[in-house]
C-alpha cells in the first residue's frame, strides 16, 4: 500500500512547554487513521501541523514529500483540513461556503468556471444539501453545518482529509450519521481520512488504524483490536475501562469505580 500521509519525529513546543515528543505515525492511501487519547494528549496539535498552523520539528510527508516544501495552494489541493470549530460566516449562503473549496484552483482575480460550479452542486447533492443551497450557513443546525463542512471538503477534491474532532458538538445520533457519511465517502471516492476522535467506541468501529496518544507521545498504534485493549487503555485513561462485544461490534465503556460509589 502507498503511504498517503506520514508524521515523522514530530516535536512541538510552545515556549518552554514541550507538547509533542518525536511523534511518528502514518496512514495508507484510502485508509482511516483515528487519533485517540485524553484531553491534552496532543491530538489537535498534531493535526494542526498538517495545516501549517503550528511550528514543528520533524517532517509531515504527503505522498513521500515534505508538505512544507509545497506552496499553500499546492498544499490545499492535497489536504483538506477541518478544524474542531469551523468558522461559518454570517450572511454567507451554503452554496458560496462550499464554493470556497474551489479556491486553490482559481488564479488571482479569476472567476469560478463552469466546472467549479458543477463541482459545488455535486458536493451539495452528495451531502443532501441542495435544498439548503441558498440558506445562510450560520442558521444551520449542528449536523447540517457538519455536512456543509464536508461538502466544502468534497468540492476541494483533496485526496487527504484531516478532521479535528468532527463530531464533538453533536448528539449521539448525529455523531453516528456523520461518521457513517465520512466512511461512505472514503470508500466511494478513495479519500484518506485522519481524524482526532474522542469516542473510543466510534474509533474501534470506523477506523482501520488507531494511534493512542498520551502526554504528547504515541503509546500504541495499529489496528483497533491491537490498541484499544483494556490493558493499554487502562494505563492512559483509568482501570475501569471495559472493552466488550455487542452483536459483533466493539463497545468501550467506563465503569464507575468502587471509590466513586463509596462517595455517594
Amino acid at each position: 500500500m502507498t503511504v498517503a500521509l506520514e508524521f515523522r519525529d514530530i516535536g512541538v513546543a510552545f515556549g518552554p512547554h514541550q507538547v509533542l515528543h518525536d511523534v511518528s505515525v502514518e496512514v495508507d492511501a484510502g485508509g482511516w487513521l483515528g487519533i485517540v487519547g485524553p484531553n491534552g494528549a496532543g491530538k489537535s496539535t498534531l493535526l494542526r501541523t498538517v495545516a501549517g498552523a503550528v511550528p514543528y520539528d520533524g517532517s509531515v510527508l504527503v505522498e513521500g514529500l515534505p508538505i512544507d516544501s509545497r506552496s499553500q495552494r499546492e498544499r490545499a489541493k492535497l489536504v483538506a483540513y477541518v478544524p474542531q470549530r469551523p468558522l461559518f460566516p454570517a450572511g454567507m449562503a451554503v452554496f458560496d461556503y462550499v464554493l470556497l473549496g474551489r479556491t486553490p484552483y482559481l488564479g488571482p482575480l479569476a472567476a469560478e468556471s463552469r466546472d467549479d460550479i458543477s463541482d459545488v452542486w455535486e458536493a451539495l447533492e452528495a451531502l443532501h444539501l441542495v435544498e439548503f443551497a441558498a440558506r445562510d450557513v450560520a442558521t444551520l443546525s449542528g449536523g447540517e453545518t457538519q455536512r456543509a463542512s464536508f461538502a466544502r471538503v468534497l468540492a476541494q477534491k483533496a485526496p487527504i482529509v484531516v478532521l479535528d474532532e468532527a463530531t464533538a458538538s453533536l448528539d449521539v445520533a448525529a455523531q453516528h450519521e456523520v461518521l457513517e457519511l465520512i466512511d461512505r465517502l472514503r470508500k466511494e471516492m478513495g479519500i484518506t481520512v485522519v481524524s482526532a476522535i474522542h469516542d473510543l467506541t466510534a474509533a474501534a468501529q470506523f477506523c482501520g488504524r488507531v494511534a493512542l496518544m498520551d502526554g504528547g507521545r504515541i503509546v500504541g498504534s495499529g489496528q483497533p483490536g491491537e490498541v484499544l485493549t483494556e490493558e493499554l487503555l487502562g494505563t492512559v485513561f483509568e482501570p475501569s475501562i471495559r472493552v466488550i462485544d455487542v452483536d459483533g461490534s466493539t463497545v468501550i465503556v467506563s465503569l464507575r469505580t468502587e471509590e466513586t460509589l463509596s462517595d455517594q
